[in-house]
């Protein structure tokens, strides 16, 4: 019984890993598809098993990952006055639209 538990774990595992795989690879075939519009016949093909390779990085990627820094500083400034707009309404006792009004014109400036 015991095996049995554990080859349907292991069966169960196999399949999470391989369609984990399956969505990273069909999402970079989508990107190489994108990435070789224009290119037709053998430079097309070329293209696409270079693409394909492992160690080859996405030009959408590569800009999703220099945008990724100024987005995350940008949300920190945010989250940091949003915690002191929320304490200094805490301070002023501010509760329902009173509060909605001030942290409105607090995020706001």
């Amino acid at each position: 019984m015991n095996r049995l538990i554990a080859l349907a774990c292991l069966g169960y595992a196999t399949l999470a890993i391989a369609s984990a795989y399956a969505g990273e690879q069909l999402s970079k075939m989508k990107g190489c598809s994108a990435e070789a519009k224009g290119m037709k016949g053998d430079e097309r093909k070329a293209f696409m098993s270079k693409c394909l390779k492992k160690d080859y990085v996405l030009k959408s990627s590569a800009a999703r990952e220099n945008a990724k820094p100024a987005a995350s500083v940008a949300k920190t400034k945010q989250q940091d006055k949003m915690k002191s707009c929320n304490a200094e309404a805490a301070s002023k006792a501010l509760k329902g639209d009173e509060r909605k009004k001030f942290m409105n014109t607090c995020l706001k400036n």
